[in-house]
C-alpha cells in the first residue's frame, strides 16, 4: 500500500540521522530533507520563515468540498542530546523490536507515520480518486521551546476553527483529547551579602527561595484534582544563586513550570506565587523578590462530540481490533495551542512511542507501535477523505 519511500519504519531511521535539536542545529536540514520529499509527491509545498533560518512546512491535497481540513501536524526539532548515551542518538539503531535515537519517539517516528499516510493519499489522487476534504500536513518548528512554529500555523491560516488537527506525538496507544495549562514563571530573590560566619549581617536569598519554593509546592498539593485532568503540578526546573559556601548569597534565581487542572488557571496560580514570595521574604528577614510570568497556556478539555474524536476511535478499533483508550496529554502540543488559540474542540494526540521515553538517553521506539500507528492514520485519512477504507 504505501510507496517504499514512505515506508514508516524506514522512514523513522532516516528522520533520526538528522541532527535537529533544540537547541543545536534546529531545523534546516531535516526541513530541507522533508521539502524535497514532499515536493516528490507532486502536491504543493509551502514554506514559511517562523524564525530566522527556521522554515514551518506545509504540504495540501486539495479536496472538491468545503469540509473541514484533516491536518496532520508534526514537530521536526528535538531537545538537545545529553549525557547518558551508550549508543549513537542519531545513529538510529535497529533491533528486533525497537529503533533507538533522539527524537525515536518524541516524535520522529510519528512524522514518519503521518508522512506516510499522506503521500498514501497523494498517490490515490495520481490514481483518479477525488477526495472531497482536504489533507493538510504541516512540519513546525520551535515546538520543543516556545512553539511559535504552531503560533505561525494559526496566524498564517494553515489552520482553521473547524479544522480536524491530530499532532503524533507519543501516546503509548492512547487518543489523548485533552491538555493540562501550562505556565511559566521565573523569580528572583535579592538579599544582602555577608560572611558565613557572620550571617546576621547579611539576608540569605536562597534561604528565602527555599521558603517560597515550599510554599508554592504546598500550593500545588492543595489544588482541587479535576475529573479527567486529574492534578495540577510543580516543577522547579533550573535554580541558581549564590557565588562561594563561605559566603552569604545575595541572589536567587528559579525558572518554574505548573501544569494546571481545573479550576487552576494562571491567574489563580500568580496569587499563590504572589503570597508565596510575601510569606517567603517574611520568614527571612532582609530579602525581596519579584517574579514573571514567561509563558501561559490554558487547558484544553475534551470535547466528546468531536468529529475527528469519533473517526479515529473507530479507525483504531479496525486496526487493532480494540476500542481506543481516550486519555490526556500529560505535556503541551502544537494541537493544544491550536485548540486554545481558535476554541477548536477537534484537536487532539494519536502517536507511536511513550512520553516516558521522551527527553531519555536511549530514547526508543517500538516498531510494532510504528506500524500500528501507520495504519490507523492512513485508514483515518482514507475514511475521512475517500469516505471508505483504504
Amino acid at each position: 500500500m504505501q510507496n517504499p519511500s514512505f515506508d514508516a519504519v524506514s522512514l523513522t531511521r532516516s528522520l533520526i540521522s538528522i541532527e535537529s535539536t533544540d537547541p543545536g542545529t534546529y531545523e534546516t536540514e531535516i526541513g530541507g530533507f522533508l521539502f524535497s520529499l514532499l515536493s516528490g509527491l507532486g502536491v504543493p509545498v509551502v514554506k514559511r520563515e517562523v524564525l530566522p533560518g527556521r522554515f514551518n512546512l506545509m504540504a495540501k491535497i486539495a479536496g472538491e468540498s468545503d469540509e473541514p481540513d484533516l491536518v496532520f501536524i508534526c514537530h521536526m526539532d528535538t531537545v538537545p542530546v545529553g549525557e547518558g548515551w551508550t549508543r549513537s542518538p542519531f545513529g538510529a539503531e535497529m533491533d528486533s523490536e525497537c529503533i533507538y535515537g533522539r527524537g525515536a519517539c518524541d516524535m520522529k517516528s510519528g512524522l514518519a507515520c503521518a508522512l506516510s499516510a499522506f503521500a498514501w493519499a497523494a498517490k490515490e489522487v495520481r490514481k483518479g480518486r477525488k477526495p472531497k476534504r482536504s489533507l493538510v500536513f504541516i512540519g513546525t518548528v520551535d515546538e520543543e521551546d516556545f512553539m511559535r512554529g504552531a503560533e505561525a500555523a494559526v496566524s498564517d491560516g494553515w489552520v482553521a476553527k473547524d479544522s480536524l488537527v491530530l499532532d503524533t506525538e507519543p501516546t503509548k496507544g492512547h487518543i489523548q483529547a485533552a491538555h493540562k495549562g501550562r505556565t511559566w514563571f521565573e523569580i528572583t530573590v535579592t538579599g544582602v551579602t555577608a560572611h558565613a560566619a557572620t550571617p546576621w549581617k547579611g539576608a540569605d536569598a536562597v534561604a528565602a527561595m527555599a521558603e517560597i519554593i515550599s510554599l508554592i509546592r504546598q500550593g500545588i498539593r492543595d489544588c482541587p484534582v479535576h475529573e479527567d485532568l486529574g492534578s495540577s503540578t510543580v516543577t522547579f526546573g533550573r535554580i541558581e544563586g549564590g557565588l562561594r559556601p563561605y559566603v552569604v548569597p545575595e541572589c536567587c534565581k528559579v525558572w518554574v513550570d505548573m501544569r494546571l487542572a481545573p479550576p487552576a488557571d494562571t491567574g489563580f496560580v500568580e496569587e499563590m506565587v504572589k503570597f508565596s514570595i510575601k510569606e517567603g521574604t517574611l520568614r527571612v528577614p532582609g530579602t525581596q523578590a519579584e517574579y514573571r510570568i514567561t509563558g501561559s497556556r490554558p487547558v484544553v478539555e475534551k470535547e466528546d462530540g468531536s468529529l475527528l474524536l469519533r473517526e479515529l476511535k473507530e479507525a483504531v478499533k479496525e486496526v487493532t481490533g480494540e476500542a481506543a483508550a481516550v486519555s490526556v496529554f500529560p505535556g503541551y502540543t502544537d494541537t493544544a495551542v491550536i485548540a486554545a488559540a481558535l476554541g477548536n474542540g477537534n484537536c487532539m494526540s494519536y502517536g507511536p512511542g511513550n512520553l516516558e521515553n521522551a527527553h531519555k538517553p536511549e530514547e526508543f521506539v517500538l516498531c510494532e507501535d510504528i506500524v500500528r500507528c501507520e495504519k490507523v492514520l492512513t485508514r483515518l485519512a482514507a475514511k475521512l477523505l475517500f469516505g471508505k477504507c483504504c
